[in-house]
Formats: structure tokens, sequence, C-alpha cells
């Protein structure tokens, strides 16, 4: 049971880090063509753009990738307590 839980947190933990990179990313101009940041993009934009239709733009300022990361916290919480049970 021990290993489900680590197997799990840190799933979540390096999914976590892959939103908290594309962040960081959207600050700069990334070649796009670079295989890490095209895996990124493939990766995250799937889970953000659940988000980003939901939650329009603030000017130029986009929030929706804190809703993902707190929504994605929850997830976790959610499937830990029911592994834990």
């Amino acid at each position: 049971m021990d290993n489900l839980v680590s197997f799990i947190n840190v799933a979540f933990w390096v999914y976590e880090m892959m939103l908290f990179v594309r962040i960081l990313l959207s600050w700069f101009r990334p070649n796009p063509y670079n295989p890490v940041v095209k895996f990124l993009y493939e990766t995250t934009d799937p889970y953000l753009n659940i988000f980003r239709r939901l939650i329009p733009p603030i000017g130029m300022v986009d929030i929706s990738p804190i809703a993902a990361l707190y929504v994605l916290h929850l997830i976790r919480q959610l499937i830990l307590g029911l592994v834990l049970r």
C-alpha cells in the first residue's frame, strides 16, 4: 500500500512540476520545435485547455493554470483518500 501511495504522490508531483515549468515558459518565447518544449506542451496543454475554456484571461494574465494546479491537488487528495480507505 505504501508503494502505491508513493507512486501516486510522485506521479502527481511530476505533473505539477511540468505544469509549473509550462507556466514559467509562458513568460519567455521558447523554441516550439525544441523536443523538450514540444513534449511539455503536448503533455500539459490538454489539461490546461479545459481550464482555458472555463476561465477567460484577465487582460494579458491567464489565471487558468492556477485553477488547474488547484484542481490537480484536489484530485490527488481524492485519489489518495480512496486508496487509503
